[in-house]
């Protein structure tokens, strides 16, 4: 389990009427508390006036962390639906909110629950769903004289290199699948003087 499956890029302003209120889904990519919070924040800035903010979000790779919050709808009539397309999906890291102007005309439990699963839906179908591979950032100490050695084993192994200080002593950070994390600590192991540490 070293990949998930997310969206591309953000997706905003889908909209569904029904009975004269209005529906807008919106989806962002998150992968931590910052950006949901500032993607939440964002949506709530630009439609003030709406009556529900309704979201559900999941995290991790395998969904663990997760939230359905339905904003004042009734129990279950909102947040879960929303929650259940990001299940059928299957993506994490994720979160997926549907703003709701009421219109004047109840819809009942089951109308909103039909509503916002459908919002959620069309907002999910609109977004390109990749598959992303867990990464790992790499931190390596070697002799100016290595490093032939260490960019040729690096580029072996798809590594990016993020960051690299070359002095007598360099330091170089780097960023691989986290599915190459073992290898990769093999073939370092193996050679002299040569130390490092992942940072994850």
């Amino acid at each position: 389990m070293f990949e998930y499956k997310t969206i591309e890029t953000p997706i905003e302003n889908t909209l569904i009427k029904e009975k004269g209120s209005k529906f807008i889904g919106f989806a962002y990519p998150v992968t931590n508390e910052k950006e949901l919070k500032s993607a939440l924040e964002k949506v709530r800035e630009e439609h003030p006036k709406a009556t529900h903010h309704c979201y559900a979000f999941r995290m991790g790779l395998t969904g663990e962390n997760y939230r359905a919050n339905d904003d004042g709808e009734p129990s279950g009539s909102a947040g879960l639906p929303i929650f259940n397309q990001l299940l059928a999906h299957e993506v994490t890291n994720i979160l997926v909110i549907v703003v709701r102007y009421y219109g004047g005309t109840k819809l009942g439990v089951s109308g909103l629950v039909k509503t916002y699963k459908e919002s959620a839906k069309l907002t999910l179908e609109e977004a390109n769903i990749i598959t992303r591979e867990l990464e790992t950032e790499i931190e390596i100490q070697f002799n100016f004289n290595q490093q032939n050695i260490i960019f040729t084993l690096l580029s072996k192994f798809d590594a990016k290199v993020l960051n690299f200080d070359a002095n007598e002593n360099c330091i170089l950070t780097a960023s691989l699948k986290l599915a190459q994390k073992e290898s990769i600590s093999e073939k370092l192991s193996e050679i002299q003087h040569v130390s490092f540490e992942f940072n994850d």
